[in-house]
């Protein structure tokens, strides 16, 4: 055999080899490998409120962010300010409306709070009836006790209150008074919360599903008190669940608060 044929077969061989060894590979060449931003995208499953309209009449206003440092004697000045989290919007005439809707006759309410129980600050939750009446009821008030570390505390209505009426409005307020004489204004934040009814089909369909798809149900009926505290509860249960931070982050960034979307969810708050 001369060398060209030699040379001929060798090659020959060479390419069937290579040619064996891409098939082989094929397969696993052809898996994508995730990149962290599809991980992320997974995770996350977008899940926004579907917000409903203000009802008609009066404007709820509110405020949904506590004020900076006001007089010598104010709440000092923090990273975050207090900040309720609630939805809101905001008007061309630069007015906010912050609102919500509930299912429940004793909703929960989440504030993020900047201050820590080493600092002497009256701290009160307030919930007041018709909140368009000058006369308007007071149905509770209580003392809040800071926490151990700046994080999202949650407030519950108690059941032993007054429950909350359907179609019914009511405003509530979240006060800190870091003034021991109260003579500059405290910080606070405020709202409008209304508790209505859903249908029954909606009802049963709540009642035969796991928290995951109830809290899905809860954002795109637009109930916002009943999505937060599904999902809050879910994180305090599974706090290493990446997926449930992921749509935490996701449902606040929803309605402008991503500044406060990884702070921590404080357990054992009332």
């Amino acid at each position: 055999m001369n060398s060209n044929s030699q040379l001929i077969k060798l090659f020959l061989v060479v390419a069937f080899s290579c040619t064996s060894l891409l098939v082989s590979l094929t397969p696993v060449l052809a898996k994508p490998i995730p990149n962290r931003s599809d991980v992320k995208t997974t995770l996350a499953q977008a899940i926004t409120l579907n917000q409903p309209p203000i009802p008609p009449g009066p404007a709820p206003g509110g405020r949904v962010r506590g004020g900076a440092k006001r007089g010598p004697d104010g709440c000092p000045l923090t990273k975050l300010d207090l900040t309720a989290l609630v939805p809101f919007t905001k008007e061309a005439n630069s007015v906010i409306n912050v609102w919500g809707q509930t299912t429940v006759e004793h909703p929960s309410w989440f504030f993020y709070v900047p201050y820590t129980k080493d600092l002497p600050y009256a701290v009160e939750f307030v919930l007041q009836e018709d909140p368009e009446s000058k006369d308007s009821k007071e149905i509770y008030r209580t003392a809040i006790a800071l926490p151990d570390k700046p994080g999202v505390i949650r407030v519950s209505l108690p059941t032993n209150t007054p429950a909350l009426a359907v179609d019914k409005q009511y405003r509530w307020f979240f006060t800190i008074n870091c003034d021991k004489e109260k003579n500059s204004p405290p910080t606070y934040v405020e709202g409008v919360i209304k508790r209505v009814n859903l249908s029954a089909a909606t009802v049963k369909e709540l009642e035969t599903t796991e928290p995951r798809k109830r809290y899905a149900i809860y954002t795109q009926k637009g109930i916002w008190y009943e999505a937060l505290t599904t999902l809050a509860e879910l994180r305090q249960k599974n706090p290493q669940d990446a997926a449930l931070q992921a749509e935490w982050r996701n449902l606040l960034g929803s309605i402008h608060l991503d500044d406060v979307a990884g702070e921590p969810i404080i357990p054992g708050t009332p």
